[in-house]
């Protein structure tokens, strides 16, 4: 059963014995074994190096409880399996550049995979993402393939999170025109995405682990994607997302948060302001009218001491706010 651990079974039989009572004797679990007395000393050795079994006294010892003992040990096998497995992966990638590398020379056409249609598109995307171990960088705009869901959206980004994913996104204010997104991604880049905006993209980009690089082919289509693969054309777009993401201004706010700040509500719709929504598009996310949203913008403004509603983006942000 702790095979798996690097416990025999034997020796996870001495073990049991010394949880059984502790403080027993050598020969005595021998004797209820059935086997020589050097042999449980040779397992009460490697029980003592693998933290099971703590010495108290010549030929004595007193079993370490499992809870402690065994979860240090699987904590540990985890690491190196872990880490056993990233090499896996990186002598993968090594082995798949190699290989494209020589197809390459007999075929260029091989850096660049042409995928169409819905099916595919979404079956091929699937398979890239669940392989995501490292880097998961995007730029974000419409249009999108199949029905957008919040709840999907969140428990992809969690589960990225979750293994550790450094995920970068930089948003146009039409990919959070759905409703609740803003709000989602702003919940999301506060647990750990690190999420910008900028007024327009050229087109929508997703990063894998910065080894494949996925592209609409058609502007203002998605039906239609290249995925790149390690090349120059891949390092360029590397470049491109780079350059977008500098010009980029953080979703969140950067400054710690100040005592006389606004609501949760009103830091959202603060955001939106900046991040060039109109009143219409703000009411839709906050799901309210755009003459509430208006008279809402105008109390800010007043509490700021500021006339246009122009300023108050600005003034926002030079309090720390956003």
């Amino acid at each position: 059963m702790l095979s798996t651990l690097g416990i025999s079974e034997f020796d996870e039989q001495v073990y049991r014995g010394y949880l059984a009572k502790p403080d027993r004797p050598a020969g005595e679990i021998a004797q209820s074994l059935g086997t020589t007395t050097g042999r449980i000393r040779r397992a009460v050795a490697r029980l003592t190096d693998l933290g099971l079994l703590r010495r108290e006294g010549h030929g004595q010892y007193r079993p370490v409880s499992p809870q402690t003992a065994l979860s240090a040990l699987l904590a540990m096998r985890r690491a190196e399996a872990e880490a056993s497995f990233t090499a896996v992966w990186d002598t993968v990638d090594d082995l798949a550049g190699e290989y494209r590398a020589s197809r390459l020379q007999e075929d260029p056409t091989g850096l660049v995979e042409v995928i169409t249609g819905e099916a595919e598109i979404t079956q091929r995307v699937a398979e890239l993402m669940q392989s995501v171990r490292t880097h998961f960088w995007v730029l974000d705009r419409p249009p999108y393939l199949g029905v957008y869901t919040a709840e999907l959206e969140e428990e992809l980004t969690m589960d990225l999170l979750g293994r550790g994913v450094d995920i970068r996104s930089v948003y146009t204010p039409e990919a959070l025109a759905q409703p609740d997104r803003f709000a989602l991604i702003t919940r999301l880049a506060q647990v750990g995405e690190q999420a910008r905006i900028l007024p327009s993209l050229p087109f929508r980009l997703r990063i894998m682990d910065r080894r494949v690089a996925l592209v609409a082919l058609v502007a203002g289509r998605y039906d239609k994607i290249a995925i790149v693969h390690r090349s120059g054309l891949l390092d360029a777009l590397l470049e491109l997302f780079d350059t977008y993401w500098q010009r980029a201004q953080s979703i969140v706010a950067t400054a710690p948060a100040a005592p006389d700040g606004p609501s949760a509500e009103d830091l959202l719709l603060l955001k939106m302001l900046q991040a060039g929504y109109k009143d219409q598009a703000i009411a839709r996310q906050l799901g309210m009218s755009s003459r509430t949203v208006t008279r809402r913008i105008a109390a800010i403004a007043a509490g700021l001491g500021i006339d246009t509603r122009f300023q108050v983006g600005a003034e926002a942000a030079k309090r720390g706010w956003i």
